[in-house]
């Protein structure tokens, strides 16, 4: 299939508006490059998607354990969460056993993603903290990594830091990418960031799901951060967002998380396979029905599956008076 042909139509009325193309690589366990389409080898940034990746030293080093973490708040340190209520109690819950409160987290603050919330917030005028930022459980696990290792909390997010330079090696590891090859850059929420090949991040997806080959101690990690996950999806994401929803329908069957600029990647661990899409322009609103039509063309979802996440995989198009004028629809084969 040539690149060009991999793509998600914006339809309004019977016009393709707009179209974004899509890149998808699908890997086993030993990186072997089952599926793809266009560019299964394209450099990009992981973004949120490595949260999965990262949550890996938390555990490892005893921290959770130290700190008596739940399958709550290591589904939360893995999240790009709602900053609805459960999300910044949970956070707060993890400060609090370190000692530490919202001020220690540098990950600034926003508005929470979900809109009721923002909007409950807004009539009492009450203003967003770091808790609401939707990585402030990514952070709380870094400084629950920096204080079991005695290291400063002041300088948790720079790469060179204990807590970077443990999650940069677990991601190395986990990727398959040296260490001196691992393009580095700055997230939204100031903490490093890691640029890879789109296969080599469903290789460490793949791993996680289905850690057989890796060390004791880590496969370990990877078993919880999926048990965690899968126990409580609605903590990874919330009310109404893709990764919560896709846990929700498949039972956990399939664990999925979503990064900036149009990023997904899925881990399917009883196949031991890891999947990972970018959209090409990074807009969000190609992401997710291109993410379902790939599973459901792969037979990873079953058709009722489908169904049941059709609101993602076709939504419609609405105009300020809430007219249906349009459609975005996936349009491409496997």
């Amino acid at each position: 299939m040539k690149p060009s042909d991999t793509i998600v139509r914006i339809f309004r009325g019977s016009i393709t508006e707009s179209i974004h193309r899509v890149h998808l690589a699908v890997v086993n366990t030993g990186g072997t490059l089952l599926h793809q389409a266009g560019d299964p080898q394209l450099l990009t940034f992981a973004r949120s998607t490595a949260k999965l990746i990262q949550a890996l030293p938390v555990i490892e080093s005893g921290a959770a354990d130290h700190f008596g973490l739940t399958d709550a708040e290591i589904a939360l340190c893995c999240a790009s969460h709602n900053g609805e209520a459960e999300h910044v109690s949970t956070a707060q819950g993890i400060l609090g056993k370190l000692g530490y409160h919202h001020e220690h987290l540098q990950c600034g603050a926003h508005e929470p993603y979900h809109a009721p919330t923002a909007q409950a917030m807004r009539e009492r005028g009450e203003s967003p903290s770091t808790l609401h930022n939707n990585c402030s459980g990514k952070h709380s696990g870094m400084l629950a990594l920096s204080a079991h290792l005695g290291a400063s909390p002041d300088t948790y997010m720079s790469i060179q830091h204990p807590v970077q330079q443990l999650m940069l090696d677990a991601v190395c590891a986990m990727t398959g990418v040296p260490k001196p090859e691992m393009q580095l850059g700055i997230d939204g929420c100031g903490v490093p960031v890691f640029g890879m090949r789109i296969d080599q991040l469903a290789l460490a997806i793949a791993r996680l799901g289905r850690p057989d080959e890796l060390a004791q101690a880590r496969a370990n990690a990877c078993q919880r951060i999926v048990a965690a996950v899968r126990k409580y999806p609605q903590f990874l994401a919330g009310s109404d967002r893709f990764d919560t929803r896709l846990i929700e329908v498949t039972g956990g069957r399939i664990i999925g998380k979503m990064g900036a600029e149009g990023i997904f990647a899925v881990t399917i661990p009883e196949q031991g396979l890891g999947f990972v899409l970018k959209i090409e322009d990074g807009h969000v609103r190609a992401l997710y029905p291109a993410v379902v039509e790939a599973l459901k063309q792969l037979s990873l979802l079953s058709e009722s599956e489908v169904s049941e996440l059709a609101s993602y995989h076709t939504p419609t198009i609405h105009n300020w008076q809430g007219t249906e004028v349009g459609i975005i629809r996936p349009d491409f084969q496997l």
